[in-house]
């Protein structure tokens, strides 16, 4: 999803602004400071997809068990494979990591900075872009994922509002 978020035209935001206020961060990173394990994320299980200039990303996320969730995606043009990306999320020392396995790319390794029981917050800095990616649930249809970070040292976040949809092949 690392790759594949980064993928969709059209939504990125440049500027200090549009990345997540330090307020909210520190709220979640409250609320994250207290054992948890990862059946909290159990809400982001399922099927996604949003589509926008031609382009559909597709996520899929198995339920957390075993201390682990383990996420798929694919973007495509019209209704040709663009790219694709394995994503595990694995508890890890009181924390959850998210370890993205993109298309073309090497391997990243994300550590969540936040999480409450409708948003988590991943975060590394070492990471050329993004440096952090989060997920929150909006009701239960709908999700909003992001990606951001500095680019050239500019700020920007990229938004990719995703649907809940049926699962194929059920």
């Amino acid at each position: 999803m690392l790759k594949t978020l980064a993928a969709l035209n059209g939504a990125l935001v440049a500027g200090a602004g549009a990345v997540m206020p330090s307020l909210m961060i520190a709220s979640l990173a409250t609320a994250a400071a207290q054992p948890r394990s990862i059946e909290v994320l159990a809400w982001l299980g399922g099927c996604w997809e949003t589509a926008s200039g031609g382009r559909t990303v597709e996520e899929q996320w198995m339920a957390p068990r075993g201390g682990s969730m383990v996420g798929v995606s694919r973007t495509l043009r019209e209704n040709s494979l663009v790219e694709f990306e394995v994503v595990v999320i694995r508890e890890q020392e009181n924390q959850l990591a998210y370890e993205a396995h993109p298309s073309g790319q090497p391997s990243a390794v994300f550590i969540s900075r936040a999480w409450t029981d409708s948003t988590v917050v991943f975060e590394n800095l070492q990471h050329d872009f993004p440096q952090r990616i989060g997920y929150q649930r909006s009701g239960s249809n709908s999700l909003l994922a992001w990606i951001e970070g500095n680019r050239q040292g500019q700020a920007q976040r990229v938004e990719f509002p995703y649907n809940r949809v049926a699962c194929a092949g059920r």
